[in-house]
């Protein structure tokens, strides 16, 4: 055997290919085998040739050929892949493919065979998980041919369609369950199950100040937890009235709740910054009483201070009114502290208002209170043409014991009297 022989007819052969030659450049290969019976260019090329004249079997033992005797080259075992599969053979089409992704698990062409193989024999998890390996590496192509944009949008398809099933067999799993399940364990379960189906994220606590560790960082606490809100519900229609009377007369108490300072970039709140799309009417703000806008709405005030606020000195409670003109909408965003809950009584709604906590999303009802963690991603919309008016008040997190509450306070006031 000489090497150089070998090494001549390749050449030959491979500019008879690109000439347009491909009698000629089969004479040449052909010529390479008897000097090496086993030489992989040209046993792929011949493989290449009779899988094109419709010979699978020839074309088959030309790529085994090959693959044996340079088993890393990728293109040899996808070739092989491609002989079984028109021969109908699924155990050695799959074998081949395994050895292709064993070389470059990344190898795209060997998923989509992959996948497609899965998909005709049945195989629907592993098909799925494939196409959705297949879209994932696919990802950054801009511009695919329509041929490939075809496979991406049946990859595509084809995961929504195996996700829908495995959504409905686990609702219909736990539909007996969650009817027979309290309210905050059926909240957990379907956003564990959500979360776990791609349906929903779950959301963390995000600070901006004080992160109180290892509080559940739960997006709307659960309604036992705060017995007094019967009492809150109880007195939404005076609470509205005295609202009502305020609206009705032009006051300097309603101001602005975004107020920036001059200078700060352009960030999320400045299409709100000192706009009367999203107002308040503070009857508390960092911990300060407004004795005058108390007196504005006096059965609302003494209603508040009996609840268990969050007194925190220069810091909290915070209660207001807050108003969401028509069409307005308060951009996700994140509280200071995981140490107070958020109550809202919803005093004046008209329709299309929606309040997003986290992965939730409720509308507001009149008169229906509610309570949750203002740490957690949130955001707020009046899509109707009336304003909304809720009543906001800061209270505790209910998962803090009396003691810490406690110590909480003592913090801030170490670092108020240090800082000072």
């Amino acid at each position: 055997m000489s090497l150089d022989d070998i090494q001549r007819h390749l050449a030959q052969a491979q500019r008879a290919r690109q000439a347009g030659a491909p009698d000629q450049a089969r004479s040449h290969f052909e010529a390479v085998l008897a000097l090496d019976n086993e030489e992989p260019t040209a046993r792929n090329w011949l493989g290449a040739d009779a899988l094109a004249r419709q010979d699978a079997p020839a074309a088959a033992m030309h790529f085994e050929i090959a693959c044996k005797r340079d088993p890393r080259e990728r293109s040899h075992w996808l070739n092989l892949a491609a002989a079984y599969r028109i021969m109908g053979d699924a155990e050695r089409e799959r074998a081949a493919l395994e050895k292709t992704l064993d070389i470059d698990r990344t190898d795209l062409l060997a998923l989509v065979r992959l996948a497609e193989l899965q998909e005709r024999e049945g195989q629907e998890a592993a098909a799925a998980e494939h196409w959705a390996a297949v879209l994932a590496l696919s990802s950054g192509i801009r511009n695919p041919t329509p041929e490939f944009a075809a496979v991406l949008d049946h990859a595509s398809q084809y995961v929504r369609d195996k996700q829908q099933k495995l959504v409905a067999a686990i609702d219909r799993a736990l539909a007996d369950d969650l009817i027979s399940a309290s309210e905050r364990e059926r909240r957990r379960m379907r956003t564990a199950a959500d979360a776990w189906l791609g349906r929903r994220p779950i959301y963390a606590n995000h600070c901006e100040g004080l992160h109180y560790p290892f509080l559940p960082a739960d997006e709307f606490f659960d309604r036992d937890q705060f017995p007094w809100l019967d009492e809150l519900e109880a007195a939404t229609a005076t609470i509205k009235a005295e609202l009502q009377a305020i609206l009705a007369e032009a006051c300097e108490e309603l101001t602005p709740y975004i107020s920036l300072p001059p200078g700060v970039p352009e960030n999320k709140w400045s299409g709100l910054n000192k706009s009367l799309d999203w107002s308040a009417f503070h009857l508390w703000k960092e911990g300060e009483r407004f004795d005058q806008a108390c007196a504005r709405a006096p059965r609302t005030a003494a209603l508040v201070e009996s609840l268990p606020i969050c007194h925190i000195k220069g810091r909290g409670p915070n209660a207001f009114f807050s108003i969401l003109k028509a069409g307005s909408h308060i951009p996700a965003h994140t509280g200071v502290t995981n140490v107070r809950s958020v109550v809202h009584l919803p005093l004046i709604v008209p329709g299309q208002c929606e309040f997003r906590v986290g992965g939730e999303t409720r509308s507001w009802v009149e008169g229906e209170a509610f309570a949750f963690d203002d740490t957690i991603e949130h955001e707020a919309w009046n899509r109707s043409e009336q304003d909304r008016a809720v009543l906001i008040i800061d209270v505790w997190n209910p998962y803090l014991s009396d003691h810490e509450r406690d110590m909480i306070c003592t913090l801030y006031g170490a670092a108020d009297v240090e800082r000072s």
